[in-house]
């Protein structure tokens, strides 16, 4: 009698079909926004690395996107004048050789006027990476563009955002860039009352009216990302009906600005200080809404 049944031990096994990694650079100049940029990349889903030399890119691309187990497939490198002047000059060759290992990528380059770029350094107070070169903030951003040359001569998009806030350039980068993976996109902020609200807030809430944790001197330095203070406010009703009444609102009227084409809607949540109260209630929001939409944000003003 021939035995038919088929032998499956060294039958060679299906390989998953590998998923097509994508890479979106963002370049720029120093203090144009690409900290807000990489981090709202961040949030949408992609694994991000600030100034990874470019000479390093395909090495970086390959552990994590390529081979057997595929670890992520969405990309973002954060490339700016850090890098040597060299490897800014090989970026050409460098992503010849990602181009060759099927490897789709875009190039984002953020630009800024200079008086903007002086004004910001001098109100936040903070280094040009270049002035530990003697240079002069006005010479270093000089510098700084010239060599900055080859990322903006092989840019896919460049965005000005001398006239943009924070808030409007996470917006250009989810909406008209296209990074946004369809349906509603929702952010939550937190803010303090008196620096005043955000100016494109769609729905405002005010948890003034709740228990404060900044009266206790040992929640004090904390923020409402904490477990200290997440479990002094959980244990007040108050909090709970507040959460519980504000999830409720927003579960009734969300989906009326969806039906209505909206794509993005910002809900600010402010208290006294913007530390506690208004931080944890976005937070708790903010992981509400990720079981049923697929882009949810979360920014904190006062934290950043």
């Amino acid at each position: 009698m021939v035995d038919t049944t088929t032998d499956t031990s060294t039958a060679p096994t299906a390989k998953p079909a590998q998923t097509a990694a994508e890479l979106i650079i963002v370049s720029g100049l120093s203090g144009s926004g690409k900290t807000v940029a990489l981090r709202t990349l961040e949030d949408l889903g992609y694994y991000c690395v600030d100034n990874l030399p470019s000479a390093l890119m395909p090495a970086f691309v390959q552990a994590l996107s390529q081979g057997a187990a595929t670890l992520h497939d969405k990309l973002a490198v954060g490339v700016d004048v850090r890098n040597r002047a060299e490897n800014l000059n090989r970026l050409p060759a460098i992503l010849a050789e990602l181009a060759q290992s099927q490897i789709s990528y875009r190039i984002v380059f953020l630009d800024t006027r200079d008086d903007v770029l002086i004004k910001r350094y001098s109100e936040t107070r903070r280094r040009h990476p270049l002035s530990a070169e003697g240079l002069g903030l006005a010479e270093a951003i000089a510098t700084e563009r010239r060599l900055l040359r080859p990322m903006v001569s092989i840019a896919d998009r460049v965005v000005d955002t001398s006239d943009l806030n924070v808030h409007q350039l996470r917006r250009l980068i989810i909406n008209e860039m296209g990074l946004a993976a369809g349906g509603l996109t929702l952010l939550f902020e937190s803010f303090a009352y008196r620096r005043g609200v955000p100016t494109d807030a769609d729905f405002v809430f005010d948890a003034r009216c709740l228990p404060n944790p900044h009266w206790d001197s040992r929640l004090r330095p904390l923020s409402g990302k904490d477990a200290p203070v997440r479990e002094w406010l959980e244990a007040k009703p108050d909090v709970i009906a507040f959460r519980d009444d504000l999830a409720k609102f927003l579960d009734t009227w969300l989906p009326r600005f969806e039906a209505e084409g909206r794509s993005y809607v910002t809900i600010c949540i402010g208290c006294t200080g913007g530390r506690h109260r208004s931080v944890y209630l976005a937070e708790q929001l903010a992981d509400h809404y990720r079981a049923t939409h697929r882009q949810v944000l979360s920014y904190h003003r006062e934290l950043e």
